[in-house]
């Protein structure tokens, strides 16, 4: 993909340029026409009756007349030059600016996204072409981003598909033996393949908001309780502490029960992966002006500053020799899915860590139920 400045249009229409050139040309021609015509009714009255009537006028029309008329015309004729010039130079820029925007489009519609207008002047064209930029920029990154995903979705069913099928010619050619073990392992890596496909459907409506929402007031208290009891046991499975926070005197938040308890479970699940045994995992709650705000924090890995502002893209991978089927792969997209559901919700989430090996924190937040109309006012 080609990127960088547009330095010649290949196709060029001249329609706005001429009109705009023949405006200012007939601008200066009504202008000048207009002079003369009012200058020859209006001056030989004035200078008759200054002059003194009928002999007055004579004198005008024999001395100052032709004159005038000469005057007159040659100025006429040099405003109207001067208004060709302007014309033509103000047609110029304007028309130049506006083929290399219409050229950059039909290139950026032919898939050459790179393509950049220059931005000359800090005024209206100016802006046009700074805006058609960052259109140009954003649809580059919005193709980037398509390309990763697909490059990303491959290589994560490469290895479930590759799973399947060894042990499907396996068993077909008589080489493995038919076990409990192996029919086991097909099913686990089918539902592992299943688990990516339903979280990409996921991820797809809550990212185009067509996943509906069932809003209402929910307790806070009562969303982090229903979180720690469906993961407490994979969190005593791998001998690491899972403790709740959260006082019950907290104001209701306007969410979905159920989209909000697979927010904390995401973030567990995550923080489950990262944190080793013996660690711990804390979940809170607590109110922050008009808000709630939940916090998921381990004692684990940690994050690295460059990786924070990518953790909620999907499958971003901070240890990127790490595969997804390993214990602690995950699918690569359950922050990407909680972060979709948060700002549904008309919430924020983020990411902070002090560093790597010092554990991390991952916060979000969703309006309390009163925000904006505290019960009572």
């Amino acid at each position: 993909m080609r990127r960088g400045f547009i330095k010649r249009p290949r196709r060029l229409s001249r329609g706005l340029g001429v009109r705009l050139f023949i405006s200012h040309f007939l601008v200066a021609l009504v202008g000048a026409l207009t002079t003369l015509t009012v200058t020859f009714i209006l001056v030989p009255v004035v200078f008759g009756r200054l002059a003194g009537g009928t002999e007055g006028a004579a004198a005008f029309g024999r001395f100052f007349g032709p004159a005038l008329l000469y005057s007159l015309l040659l100025a006429g004729l040099a405003a109207t030059a001067a208004a060709a010039v302007a014309g033509l130079l103000v047609s110029r820029r304007v028309v130049g600016s506006l083929r290399y925007v219409v050229d950059a489009t039909r290139r950026i519609a032919s898939g050459r996204y790179g393509e950049r207008v220059p931005v000359r002047d800090d005024d209206e064209l100016g802006e046009l072409s700074a805006s058609f930029n960052a259109m140009a920029r954003a649809l580059d990154e919005a193709e980037r981003r398509r390309m990763e995903v697909i490059y990303d979705l491959s290589h994560e069913l490469r290895t479930p598909l590759s799973t399947l099928r060894g042990y499907a010619e396996g068993l077909a050619e008589g080489v493995i033996e038919p076990s409990e073990e192996t029919w086991m392992l097909l099913r686990v890596e089918a539902d592992r393949m299943g688990r990516l496909v339903d979280d990409l459907r996921r991820l797809s409506q809550a990212e185009s908001g067509q996943l509906a929402l069932d809003l209402a007031p929910i307790l806070p208290a009562e969303t982090v309780r229903l979180a720690l009891e469906r993961m407490r046991p994979a969190f005593e499975e791998k001998d690491v502490a899972l403790v709740g926070f959260a006082p019950g005197e907290l104001p209701p938040v306007m969410a979905d029960s159920d989209r909000m308890v697979q927010v904390l479970m995401n973030l567990l699940s995550n923080a489950l992966r990262h944190t080793p045994r013996t660690g711990r995992v804390t979940v809170s709650a607590s109110l922050a002006g008009g808000e709630v705000v939940f916090e998921v924090e381990d004692t684990g890995e940690g994050l690295a500053p460059e990786h924070l502002p990518h953790v909620f893209e999907r499958f971003y991978r901070v240890d990127k020799s790490r595969s997804r089927g390993e214990a602690g792969g995950g699918s690569g997209v359950g922050l990407a899915i909680s972060k979709a559901l948060v700002q549904a919700m008309g919430g924020r989430i983020w990411a902070e860590s002090p560093g790597v090996g010092q554990g991390a924190s991952f916060r979000f937040t969703i309006p309390a139920a009163w925000a904006g109309s505290r019960p009572g006012s």
